[in-house]
């Protein structure tokens, strides 16, 4: 083919794909990306215009390449900035989207930054109750969540579920969306039961509206098996989690981040049942999705490596345990800071390895602080400090040093008399 033949082609293509795909239609996108990534193989995302920019991006985010998406998305906000055509409206969208590309790479605080502008203005432009703003709002929620700032994430979802109610109704797919977010957040402050309540109702109501293989359907009884394993219901918990995986590798491929997150709950189920083999086989092919897919710093790659150490510990293979817990906390404290409720943990996790051992000094330094810090942010009740709580008294048992045990006591039970 000749070169102006080839270009023309390719302008062609371009115009077919951009048309295609300016829709939500999953399976058709599916299709369609394996031909946008060819194209971009072949072109910078500077030679193209802003629409085809955001089409590709859109179904890039799709199909699970955020990294990808976020790249289109910040070639065509600094194009729109540039042009003196575009309205803020259109300015917002992209920032919008570029936003959810961040949060979904793991880039929260960049993430939360965009996410206030897009509210602020969202909110002067189009109103309090426009269904973008309200949108905006809870996308917002979501990075709070993550950041594990669970009051004001509470506060919003609590907010945008009322506006969606009284504005959508209750049975609107973002009115039920927002109740899952509101369960969800439940569920992360050690809220079961309540959460579990939500969390049955939003499924029958996603089962019956929009089918038992949807998306939506499935990523509600992926959180639904979630509580279910955290109170101890293995059974309820492995026969949903199954359900999702297959579904997820024959809808998404198996490849899809929303797969290899079934596949992790999985293997977390079964790691709670004591079948430490078949829960390793699963973390180990997870952790390896997730370096490649996401790369080495990632949340999800991050947590993958704190659950195969938890395996590592069941199995009493302290050395391979402490080597990724101390990956873990460092790459945690450095990319979420030491009070996010995932360093706490991974804290917590590396101070059980050292008791382990009997490292008791090394136990006692970093469980004492981790057990203050999540006093403070999760709350005296919360089942992970009580957790905490109990295996320092544990150590305080093993480890009796005279005026050093007694002075270590003293510092999680205060002087009352």
């Amino acid at each position: 083919m000749d070169p102006v033949a080839s270009q023309q082609y390719q302008a062609m293509a371009i115009q077919v794909l951009t048309a295609c795909g300016k829709g939500e239609n999953f399976e058709l996108n599916r299709l369609l990306l394996p031909h946008v990534q060819d194209l971009l193989e072949r072109i910078k995302p500077h030679e193209l215009h802003m629409n085809d920019l955001c089409a590709f991006g859109q179904i890039l985010q799709q199909q699970g390449h955020y990294q990808k998406a976020g790249t289109l998305f910040e070639t065509a906000l600094k194009f729109m900035k540039h042009s003196t055509g575009e309205n803020s409206v259109n300015i917002l969208e992209i920032t919008f989207r570029l936003a959810l590309s961040y949060s979904e790479q793991g880039r929260w605080e960049e993430a939360e930054r965009l996410q206030i502008v897009v509210l602020a203005q969202r909110r002067q432009i189009l109103g309090m109750e426009h269904p973008d703003t309200i949108m905006a709002a809870a996308y917002l929620a979501e990075t709070y969540h993550q950041e594990g700032r669970w009051t004001e994430c509470e506060t919003l979802f609590a907010e945008v579920l009322e506006q969606r109610r009284r504005i959508l109704g209750m049975e609107h797919p973002d009115t039920i969306k927002a109740a899952e977010n509101l369960a969800v957040t439940y569920h992360s402050q050690g809220r079961w039961m309540e959460s579990e309540q939500v969390g049955i109702k939003v499924l029958e109501q996603r089962r019956r509206l929009l089918g038992t293989e949807h998306p939506d359907t499935i990523q509600v009884a992926s959180n639904l098996a979630s509580t279910y394993r955290a109170q101890g219901r293995w059974t309820e918990s492995e026969r949903l989690e199954l359900e999702v995986l297959e579904q997820r590798r024959r809808i998404l491929g198996i490849e899809h981040p929303n797969t290899i997150t079934a596949a992790a709950n999985l293997a977390s189920t079964y790691y709670s049942q004591g079948r430490s083999a078949e829960s390793e086989a699963l973390e180990l092919e997870v952790l390896d999705q997730r370096r490649r897919i996401l790369g080495m710093t990632h949340p999800d790659t991050i947590r993958a490596a704190a659950n195969l150490a938890a395996t590592y510990h069941f199995q009493k293979r302290w050395a391979d345990s402490e080597t990724l817990e101390v990956e873990v906390l460092e790459q945690r404290k450095r990319i979420l800071g030491i009070e996010h409720p995932n360093t706490i943990l991974a804290a917590g996790n590396l101070a059980a390895t050292y008791g382990a051992q009997g490292r008791w000094e090394e136990a006692a330094g970093l469980l004492i602080p981790t057990f203050h810090l999540s006093s403070k942010i999760l709350g005296e009740k919360h089942p992970d400090t009580q957790g905490y709580l109990r295996n320092i008294v544990f150590i305080c048992d093993k480890w009796d040093e005279g005026e050093e045990f007694e002075e270590m006591r003293s510092l999680v039970t205060p002087d009352t008399s």
